[in-house]
């Protein structure tokens, strides 16, 4: 999970996009970057830490230009921070590409293979991203056969890429002197929006995670980019796409809406708010039939993700609704933290109970999901400590029982709470008196709900079933031994930001 955006603008873009990074702050605290493209030169800063830490003025002025991407960084598989691995990527042959990707390649390792000895490509770095980049690079070479560029080019490139890649992946580029290029996987794992802002000098795009970039910055909804399609915006702002994959199921991933998105963004024509408010309908109706004779006194929700279900659950139960927990807004999301001890560390940093709300109660604590079980946890214990006579825990979602492979860092079966445990062993793990998961039909059903043209989800995490149809027990294997090794090596690691103005192959060989 990262956030991702793009932008073709009549006046410089440095402002927008990181005020467009900001509202994806939820998407990646690890790294940020912005690339911008002025003629033929690319200007790049990127740098360890959340949006507001890695750009300063001097920064910001030197991204001159009025096309540009951005990415903030979430990192997957296994890779803790590491400087090299910031976003964007560039690559100086054949063309000039800056490329920011969200999602997770599920063959990384082979098409480094491939590219060593069949493209004479080297990689730099552990991150898929950058192998995915010289895919694109290698393709467009390929595709343009020595002439230059235009759009059935670059589609082809597309294409080429799609046959080649496997995994989640949704790209936003630049290509020097030409334009801004946007992709999604043949099966729409992960989100990408477009939208559309009509200024005197013309038409302005946006291609972003999420369309809350879109409402933020004054851009209106367009469309979402559909599954194998590229979407080819040039730097006079002529709008072009075309479907690049032979074969596509739109199958968004469901986290996406359980946890992942903000509440006020729309994705594949689905608000996310609904979605939230949909399964505290739903989870209300199975505590009504699973636990008929517990007396709860309060509902609480688990700050800020399971509020609109809780909300609904509430309602639904006809109990009262109360907010126990005080969020502590300058610590940041403790499920991308990197490592157990920093997470729990951060729990109690992160929440504070109001005493009043607990003491002599029986609660029910509503979260959006538990995942490696240390928030809920602490949680539940935090809730004893401010005096509940009664903790009973509802998840809006089913039990995470697989690891996701597609771009969510839940790679080491061992931290999921879920993997071979029963629903009782769970709820003695997190101490709680009673505990009721969703079910995984119920969480489809409400999602659904919201847009019927959407019938499948990629929910490997609660199901364990991988859409893209290539991922083995030996790949999951592979994949926790070097998230455990990573996170070994990068312990220590020191980030260094990097200020760069790259001059493209083109304009060198121009003079």
């Amino acid at each position: 999970m990262c956030g991702i955006l793009g932008v073709v603008a009549t006046t410089p873009v440095n402002q927008l996009l990181y005020d467009g990074l900001q509202v994806l702050q939820h998407r990646g605290q690890d790294a940020a970057g912005i690339a911008t493209a002025e003629r033929n030169v690319f200007h790049l800063h990127k740098g360890p830490g959340m949006v507001r830490d890695v750009f300063r003025t001097r920064n910001m002025r030197n991204l001159a230009g009025n096309w540009g991407i951005g990415h903030c960084r979430y990192p997957t598989a296994g890779s803790a921070y590491n400087a090299a691995e910031a976003q964007p990527f560039y690559v100086n042959s054949p063309f000039g590409i800056m490329l920011a990707h969200n999602g997770n390649l599920t063959n990384s390792e082979a098409l480094k293979e491939e590219m060593f000895r069949q493209d004479l490509r080297h990689v730099n770095t552990n991150s898929d991203s950058e192998v995915l980049l010289n895919v694109l690079a290698h393709e467009l070479q390929a595709a343009a056969r020595g002439a230059q560029l235009d759009a059935d080019t670059v589609f082809t490139a597309v294409a080429g890429v799609h046959r080649r890649v496997r995994g989640a992946y949704a790209v936003v580029a630049m290509i020097a002197g030409f334009g801004l290029l946007a992709f999604r996987d043949p099966f729409g794992i992960r989100p990408l929006i477009i939208g559309r802002n009509v200024m005197p000098a013309g038409t302005e795009y946006l291609v972003a995670s999420e369309s809350v970039a879109l409402d933020t910055l004054g851009f209106s909804f367009l469309r979402d980019v559909e599954p194998g399609e590229a979407v080819l915006i040039d730097v006079n702002g002529r709008f072009n796409s075309r479907q690049c994959a032979t074969h596509t199921l739109h199958a968004p991933c469901i986290f996406e809406y359980v946890y992942l998105a903000r509440p006020d963004s729309l994705i594949d024509g689905i608000s996310v708010y609904d979605t939230r408010v949909k399964m505290g309908e739903f989870l209300a109706d199975k505590i009504r039939h699973t636990l008929p004779h517990v007396h709860i006194d309060t509902v609480i929700p688990i700050p800020d993700s399971s509020r609109p279900a809780a909300m609904e659950l509430a309602s639904r139960l006809n109990l009262p609704y109360r907010e126990g927990f005080v969020k502590n807004r300058y610590i940041g999301r403790t499920f991308i933290m990197p490592g157990q001890a920093k997470r729990r560390k951060n729990v109690r940093q992160k929440l504070n109970a109001i005493s009043q709300e607990f003491r002599g109660k029986n609660v029910l604590l509503v979260d959006d999901s538990i995942v490696r079980g240390t928030t809920s946890r602490e949680i539940v214990q935090m809730a004893r400590e401010a005096g509940a006579r009664k903790v009973y825990f509802a998840s809006a979602a089913p039990p995470v029982r697989f690891p996701n492979v597609y771009g969510i860092d839940m790679p080491s079966r061992d931290e999921l709470i879920a993997f071979g445990r029963t629903d009782e062993e769970i709820c003695a793990e997190i101490g709680a008196d009673a505990l009721v998961y969703q079910d995984l039909e119920a969480l489809k059903a409400a999602v659904r709900a919201c847009n019927p043209a959407i019938t499948c989800f990629e929910a490997s995490c609660f199901d364990g079933v991988y859409i893209t149809g290539d991922v083995t027990v030996e790949y999951l294997s592979s994949v926790e031994n070097a998230r455990g090794n990573a996170s070994k090596t990068n312990e220590d690691n020191d980030g260094a930001q990097l200020d760069l103005n790259l001059i493209t192959q083109s304009e060198a060989e121009n003079g």
